[in-house]
């Protein structure tokens, strides 16, 4: 027995880290897409959208939610949507390295909401991780050529909206179906995208793609986001919090060096950057640590035995 569940934890374990590759590209396709931030995601959600709305599970899931619940998560998929568009636009305005850098914040700015969302003192490890990780955006800055650097003050927000809606899916999923929540969460921005143009006529949100932009809209909503997701999904049952978390982590990572190795952003970018980069990536990876080792203590004192926030499962923000 023994046996079988240690194939079937590292078969857990090499799904999710193709799913964490597979998100690691959606930063090069933002890049590759011609199309302006707004249209992409428009195309990206209503594409993920129709995909499960032809998957009856989806509509067994919906059935049985409660109305309140659904509006929570259309909620919730507006605020993925503000964040999905700042994150391209983000990409748009610098390069993929530049935008999947600001992501590596998301943890950061987790551990800043979520002990207000959850109406509790924040850990000293919380505000740790927040101080500690402003020498690595200082370096990051000033290795980001002038022209760029917009691009790092909006993937800075959407890490914030990202890690918003992360600790809100985190309160409100429960035992709610996971993909009927993501159709949910994806058919508001399908939605309400279309909306906003009316506001915004300078900016074309409907916009019919040419043959290489819908390719690869395509290889971005069923390669780079249901199909991992639902991958994600199998693997998450044989992996602990932990596991989950470095796993992760490592999406940044693994989107800077394909950024590298297919677009030569590199020639962009200073030294400084990537030491910046560095140290912002050894603060995420060793929070998991951290908080696993504060939540031991907090059970040794007769405390609660969650960790911090942050050391849970998280959700993919891109």
């Amino acid at each position: 027995m023994a046996d079988v569940s240690m194939t079937a934890h590292s078969r857990a374990w090499l799904q999710i880290h193709a799913c964490v590759v597979l998100w690691g590209f959606t930063a090069i396709l933002g890049r590759l897409i011609t199309l302006r931030a707004l249209p992409l995601v428009w195309w990206r959600m209503l594409l993920v959208t129709v995909a499960l709305a032809a998957w009856p599970p989806f509509w067994a899931g919906l059935r049985r939610m409660p109305a309140r619940l659904v509006a929570i998560y259309l909620g919730i998929g507006a605020l993925v949507t503000l964040h999905w568009v700042t994150f391209y636009g983000s990409i748009k305005l610098s390069n993929a390295s530049v935008a999947a850098t600001c992501m590596a914040l998301t943890p950061v700015f987790v551990s800043i909401l979520e002990p207000s969302l959850a109406r509790r003192r924040p850990h000293l490890a919380e505000v740790g991780l927040g101080l500690a990780v402003l020498p690595g955006v200082a370096l990051v800055v000033g290795g980001t050529p002038a022209g760029m650097r917009d691009g790092i003050l909006v993937g800075a927000f959407s890490s914030f909206v990202a890690a918003l809606f992360s600790t809100l899916n985190k309160r409100t999923i429960g035992t709610s179906p996971a993909l009927t929540v993501t159709g949910l969460e994806m058919a508001a921005g399908a939605v309400v995208l279309p909306a906003v143009g009316w506001f915004l006529p300078s900016e074309s949100i409907v916009v019919r793609p040419d043959l290489h932009d819908g390719l690869l809209l395509f290889t971005l909503s069923m390669a780079c986001t249901l199909l991992p997701y639902a991958l994600a999904l199998v693997a998450l049952r044989h992996l602990s919090a932990f596991d989950t978390t470095l796993a992760v982590n490592m999406e940044p990572v693994y989107s800077i060096v394909l950024a590298v190795l297919l677009l030569n952003e590199q020639r962009d970018l200073e030294l400084g950057f990537y030491a910046g980069v560095a140290l912002i990536m050894a603060i995420v990876f060793s929070h998991p640590w951290i908080s696993r080792r504060w939540g031991r203590r907090a059970v040794g004192r007769g405390g609660s035995s969650d960790p911090p926030a942050g050391a849970g499962e998280q959700a993919s923000a891109v």
